[in-house]
């Protein structure tokens, strides 16, 4: 199995972290990982402001340490009918990756967040979409955004039902961390345990840890 940790979901104090994003991004490489996206909270009051800090600090951790870090943007708790709108913002101000904050169990997210964030193609992924429908996931396979299992408390309680609708519809699945500490970070050994956990059989983890992200990858960097 691939022995990188690829993690296209982390904050820093940017949004509600509690590292800054050069912190994150060592406290990252020295965990294991290879890839990282750093995907503050961000509406459009912060957008710009969040973008240009985090992207000056992922190149600088590019540079120094050979770390593949992704400047992003994590669409939160914005209204549903502005999703399109605003992923569409975020790119313009040079976001390498848009993650939508998913219809998630555990907070009060607009109900239209998940469709609104599939039928948008300039989003790359909708975080723990909590318990999406069949339908939903036909549209984000069509539009190529990918779904999220998460090790974040809370969200990860529809893990197993995100994969199962997922594995019908086609979808492709990543693991993420969500992190916002460094105790949250990953490991290769505590992936392959919330993969497990989530109903995700041999076959499917390898898809999840290496094949997947590394398809995403490819779309970000090409």
């Amino acid at each position: 199995m691939e022995s990188i940790v690829y993690d296209f979901h982390t904050h820093t104090y940017l949004s509600d972290g509690v590292l800054s994003p050069i912190e994150l991004l060592r406290f990252a490489k020295v965990n294991g990982y290879g890839v990282i996206a750093v995907t503050d909270h961000v509406s459009a009051s912060t957008m710009e402001r969040v973008s240009k800090e985090v992207k000056a600090d992922c190149r600088l951790a590019e540079e120094y340490w050979g770390l593949t870090a992704i400047a992003g943007v994590e669409l939160t708790n914005i209204p549903a009918k502005s999703i399109t709108s605003l992923a569409r913002k975020a790119r313009e101000l040079g976001a390498e990756i848009v993650v939508v904050h998913g219809e998630t169990i555990a907070e009060p997210v607009e109900p239209g967040t998940n469709l609104n964030a599939v039928s948008t193609p300039e989003v790359d992924v909708l975080a723990h979409p909590g318990l999406i429908t069949l339908d939903e996931a036909a549209i984000a396979r069509e539009n190529g955004v990918y779904f999220e299992i998460t090790s974040r408390r809370g969200h990860a309680l529809t893990n197993g039902h995100v994969v199962g609708i997922a594995k019908r519809a086609g979808v492709p699945l990543i693991i993420n961390s969500d992190a916002h500490e460094p105790e949250d970070l990953h490991t290769m050994e505590f992936i392959r345990k919330v993969a497990v956990g989530a109903g995700l059989g041999q076959k499917d983890l390898q898809k999840a840890v290496k094949e997947n992200p590394g398809n995403l990858l490819k779309r970000i960097r090409p």
